[in-house]
């Protein structure tokens, strides 16, 4: 690969990692990136739990990092005139103004109660703080800023408090005057580390982000006009949650690249079709690859007249440092919903490309800078033929592996249908022999219930019969009381008989 062609030598709609020459910057997350004059500049970020200061730059002509030496800009009367360094800052943006890189918000250890912008000149190398005016928004992290014109629109985050936002401020980068936007209908639930674009230089669109417990795949709108929030019904590919994705637009295109669920990363990189809202699967990388990361960049670089796509960073199990781009095909039909698996979507993109290739006469080739040879066939120079005709042979290549990996997967799953299905027929069997078991353990239930009820009517009936032994024991006391009585009457009469008998005989 040659260095200062390296570019057109990329396969359309293909995430490929860049070679570097020389060292890297410290793998990272949570950073902010910007493209400025084909070079990369990330600022901050964080790893292994503490925030990163340094400001590093990728050329994207000689494919070598350089850390970019700051200096405070003596004309501060704030305090950063004594730093050398920027603060160590995470979960911030950046804008592109002027000379100037804009940093908006993040956490920090000095972050005030209200949100900070600092400035690095990228010609002076100068780095300061810059004074804001108006209803400037608390301190957050997490939150969204969109270039529209000369205002940047700041949506949602997480203030220093773990509380959740959903409000929207503008930041006129000509006076510096900040402006808390007054919304109407149903705005999106409180987040942060969503992603936000602007379509049409009139709409917000707002996706995705997470709450502290729930990850959302929510598309809204917010009309910069009439201020009214909106929830449009979208077409196309089912999207899954996810937070800490990065997004970039690119000619009504917005390409969403990363994100987790805080259990496993995205690894499809979708389109969406700003102007249809049609949602599309475009690629698919593996569940571990630096590309399905939480907290990465992604940012867009003009190279020779064509748009390229520029992913750095991330988290997934383990931090990343790498350079990913991607050369994005024009965009200019809308898909159908053909798939909703990674499978069924490599196979739908396989289709798609497979079918582009029919239409030759619609193809997305290189272009070469410089052709100044004069042979040509059917009014085309023979270079740029040969440089077509073997891009078809790659594009033709990729797609035969593309199926054969498919077809390889779909194997996969039928081996794996079937698993399910003989496990399936096993527990059912297993069902019905517990069903007959329980009927039996039913029946014997109700033999128990009838035989409680007699052993019941049987006490009832020992009860009455208790009642009358008690009754009989009663009465035979009172027999025994009167036998007594009688038993004992007869001898206390007995003297008084025998006198009377022995005076009657003396009488006589």
């Amino acid at each position: 690969m040659e260095v200062n062609n390296w570019y057109k030598e990329l396969i359309y709609d293909e995430w490929v990692p860049i070679p570097v020459s020389g060292s890297r910057p410290p793998p990272r997350y949570k950073h902010a990136a910007a493209v400025v004059d084909e070079k990369l500049y990330i600022a901050g970020g964080s790893r292994n739990g503490r925030h990163l200061s340094d400001v590093q730059v990728f050329d994207l002509r000689s494919l070598t990092w350089s850390s970019l030496k700051l200096k405070a800009n003596a004309g501060e009367d704030d305090g950063s005139s004594s730093q050398q360094i920027l603060p160590v800052t995470s979960g911030h943006n950046m804008i592109w103004w002027g000379e100037k890189l804009l940093l908006l918000g993040g956490s920090s250890k000095d972050s005030s109660d209200k949100l900070t912008v600092r400035y690095i000149d990228i010609e002076t190398c100068q780095f300061g703080v810059i004074k804001t005016s108006g209803s400037v928004p608390v301190a957050r992290t997490g939150q969204s800023a969109t270039l529209i014109g000369s205002r940047v629109i700041l949506f949602g985050g997480e203030d220093t408090s773990r509380k959740l936002l959903n409000d929207v401020h503008v930041l006129d980068l000509e006076s510096m005057t900040w402006d808390l936007i007054k919304t109407t209908q149903t705005p999106p639930t409180p987040r942060y580390d969503h992603a936000a674009a602007i379509q049409g230089e009139r709409y917000l669109l707002i996706f995705g982000g997470c709450s502290h417990s729930v990850f959302f795949n929510d598309l809204h709108l917010l009309d910069m006009q009439t201020m009214e929030w909106s929830q449009p019904q979208i077409q196309g590919d089912l999207v899954s949650p996810r937070a800490g994705h990065a997004g970039i637009t690119v000619d009504g295109s917005w390409f969403i690249v990363g994100g987790g669920d805080n259990k496993s990363g995205c690894p499809e990189t979708l389109v969406l079709n700003m102007s249809k809202l049609v949602w599309s699967v475009l690629t698919v990388v593996k569940q571990k690859d630096p590309l399905s990361s939480e907290g990465l960049s992604v940012s867009s670089a003009l190279i020779d007249g064509e748009k390229y796509l520029l992913a750095f960073g991330g988290y997934n199990g383990k931090y990343s440092n790498e350079v990913f781009v991607m050369r994005p095909k024009e965009r200019d039909s809308l898909r159908p919903k053909i798939f909703q698996s990674p499978a069924a979507a490599a196979a739908a993109a396989s289709v798609s490309s497979a079918y582009a290739l029919s239409k030759s006469e619609k193809l997305d080739f290189l272009q070469p800078d410089d052709i100044n040879s004069k042979s040509s066939l059917n009014g085309h120079p023979l270079d740029d033929v040969t440089v077509k005709t073997e891009a078809i042979k790659e594009e033709k290549r990729l797609l035969e592996l593309s199926i054969a990996e498919i077809r390889a997967e779909n194997s996969k799953l039928q081996v794996e249908i079937n698993e399910v299905n003989s496990t399936h027929a096993e527990l059912t069997k297993e069902l019905q022999s517990v069903q007959g078991q329980l009927v039996a353990e039913r029946s014997r239930c109700f033999n128990l219930e009838a035989k409680i009820a007699e052993l019941q009517k049987m006490l009832e009936s020992m009860q009455s019969v208790e009642d009358q032994v008690q009754e009989l024991r009663k009465q035979k006391s009172a027999l025994d009381q009167e036998m007594e009585l009688a038993a004992t009457a007869p001898q206390r009469q007995s003297p008084g008989g025998v006198w009377r008998w022995i005076g009657g005989g003396s009488e006589s």
